[in-house]
């Protein structure tokens, strides 16, 4: 009976077999080092936005034509705003977006032209197209209540904001932050004033 004997294998051959464990040790290495990167991003990104941002989908027209429907803004978490500035906060399980145009103590008053006055001084509103009293059902003057701000959309013929008992002042405690910047769509990319 005759054994065969199994042949060498030549030196390309066992070039090649190293070459491809070399490949296969190094991909492996790449994708841990990959699912790595990705875990601490999303991490990082979750820190992020628990802390310090939000990022929040327009749903809605009251704030056009600055913010219009289905754009992502940036939301910072900030809790002092300036008149004028974008703020977010919650409203029955919902976000809106409206211009923070009072603070705790300030006089708010509406003429029927639209034109807002706080502390007997007209705000400039380069930011609003049309303005007009809109649905207003509280008296004015109105003075704004300890820890709430008054707020008003832009779009002041249909938004519904503080000139309305349903939405009224907003508490620091439902405020999410001030709107800084837009991502989404990226033709209008940047930041929001």
């Amino acid at each position: 009976m005759e054994t065969k004997r199994a042949e060498r294998p030549t030196l390309e051959q066992l070039n090649r077999e190293l070459d491809r464990r070399n490949h296969r040790t190094a991909y492996g290495r790449a994708m841990r080092g990959t699912i790595w990167t990705l875990v601490v991003v999303s991490a990082v990104a979750i820190i992020c936005s628990t802390f310090f941002f939000s990022v929040l989908q327009i749903q809605g027209t009251s704030m056009e034509p600055n913010l219009e429907d289905e754009q992502l803004v940036v939301a910072s978490k900030a809790k002092q705003f300036n008149t004028g500035d974008i703020i977010a906060f919650y409203y029955n399980n919902k976000v809106l977006l409206k211009r923070a145009v009072g603070f705790p103590g300030d006089w708010i008053n509406i003429d029927e032209n639209g034109n807002v006055f706080v502390n007997g001084e007209q705000l400039d509103e380069p930011y609003v197209q049309e303005k007009t009293l809109g649905q207003c059902d509280i008296k004015l003057p109105y003075q704004v209540p300890d820890g709430r701000w008054f707020v008003l959309g832009d779009h002041r013929a249909t938004s519904v904001d503080s000139r309305s008992k349903v939405i009224g002042t907003v508490a620091k405690e439902q405020v999410i932050g001030k709107i800084v910047f837009r991502i989404w769509p990226l033709s209008k990319f940047g930041r929001i004033e």
